[in-house]
């Protein structure tokens, strides 16, 4: 739906608003940053505004569907809304409101509401909110054709946002992804297969606000140039949402240990690659001051996934290990890649599976993995990690 004399996207934040007044400040200010970068990198016309528990965005009409739509792309956006701004008066609120049913008259559906909200003391308007839905649902009711009033469900919502300064009138909140913005917590390496999962993984906790080093193993005849391609894919998609860091790709030989496992290892031959990825990936996490390492891993997806194969190769790495789809359903997964936009260029294989034994072990202890290993697979992994090349996606 459209509102007219939109010229302004209203941006509401997600986890932010609970935070200390010191520490909201600080996030908003992040996310302002962090709004603007995406707008830049999309070539879109808007100037941010940073208000305290607001952002705005100001940008001419043929702009201002697409700066709502890199607002609401933005991790820690909850909602944002093209809205129009008229005086903080109950004339020119409810003409608004008039207008925007007229507008949309024919998108409208069979019933609707009027929400208003004001913001500031008693005293900065002289009418409440209800004074507003009143006055705005019976202006709304004249501009429709036979409409029905639902305060319950409705088929199209009218709302007011009014402050002191200002009143923003909008029709529609065009969801985002919530969480806290980029860059507000810590740095974690991101083990990136290409796969269905890993990008999804690595998605959420950019949603929580940590920035990802996303680390790719090459696997030699186990993976190959489609295997890699699909992998930097799914990191440029990911990339699209934090213009603003650095989504380098650490590429680590691994096609050599992958050799080596093909031969030596037979039933844990999955458990212990999954110990060297975490020790190539802490080795990268210490270089890159990361605090934690992500995988697309959830119990009992996959053999090496079982609860207690992730507990006997968890003991690998020292640092954290985050399991972000740790207990969601595959459909649920394929679902979140399919809404971020990085299913497409996942559908393929992993090259890795090519390598998996025919009974593979689902029930290891770390004394059954250790012994499956080659003594040396932790230097290796330190090898590996050492020769890593950066790729710029």
């Amino acid at each position: 739906m459209r509102q007219p004399g939109a010229d302004t996207v209203l941006v509401r934040h997600a986890d932010v608003g609970v935070k200390s007044g010191k520490v909201q400040a600080e996030m908003e200010r992040r996310l302002r940053d962090n709004i603007e970068a995406i707008v830049r990198d999309r070539g879109i016309d808007a100037e941010v505004e940073r208000r305290w528990s607001r952002i705005l965005l100001h940008a001419d009409a043929d702009e201002i569907d697409a700066a709502t739509d890199a607002a609401a792309d933005t991790f820690g956006v909850r909602s944002a809304s093209p809205a129009a701004v008229v005086p903080p008066e109950k004339g020119p609120i409810v003409d608004a409101l008039a207008r925007s049913a007229e507008a949309n008259a024919d998108a409208t559906g069979d019933t609707f509401a009027v929400r208003a909200r004001r913001a500031g003391t008693a005293d900065a308007h002289p009418f409440t909110s209800e004074d507003l839905e009143r006055e705005g649902g019976a202006a709304v009711f004249d501009a429709l054709d036979d409409p029905e009033v639902d305060l319950t469900d409705p088929d199209t919502t009218f709302s007011v946002e009014c402050r002191a300064e200002e009143a923003f009138v909008f029709t529609e909140k065009r969801p985002g992804p919530g969480g806290l913005p980029l860059g507000s917590q810590a740095k974690l390496v991101a083990l990136v297969s290409g796969g269905i999962d890993s990008p999804v993984a690595a998605w959420e906790v950019m949603k929580r606000g940590a920035p990802i080093v996303p680390v790719y193993l090459e696997l030699g005849d186990y993976g190959g140039p489609d295997h890699e391609a699909r992998a930097m894919e799914t990191v440029r998609r990911l990339a699209d949402y934090a213009p603003n860091f650095d989504m380098r790709v650490r590429k680590v030989p691994a096609g050599d240990v992958m050799d080596l496992l093909a031969e030596e290892v037979g039933p844990a031959r999955m458990l212990v690659y999954r110990r060297f990825m975490y020790r190539v990936a802490e080795h990268v996490a210490r270089e890159v001051d990361a605090t934690g390492i992500v995988t697309g891993e959830a119990i009992g997806q996959k053999s090496s996934q079982t609860a207690r194969n992730l507990g006997a190769t968890s003991q690998a790495a020292d640092l954290p290990i985050h399991r972000p789809l740790l207990t969601m359903d595959k459909s649920a997964i394929t679902e979140r890649a399919r809404d971020i936009g990085t299913f497409r260029d996942s559908t393929i294989p992993a090259g890795c599976n090519r390598i998996a034994p025919d009974y593979p072990e689902t029930n290891a202890t770390l004394e059954i993995v250790e012994n499956a290993e080659p003594d040396d697979l932790f230097e290796r992994a330190a090898e590996a990690a050492e020769n890593a090349t950066v790729v710029d996606v």
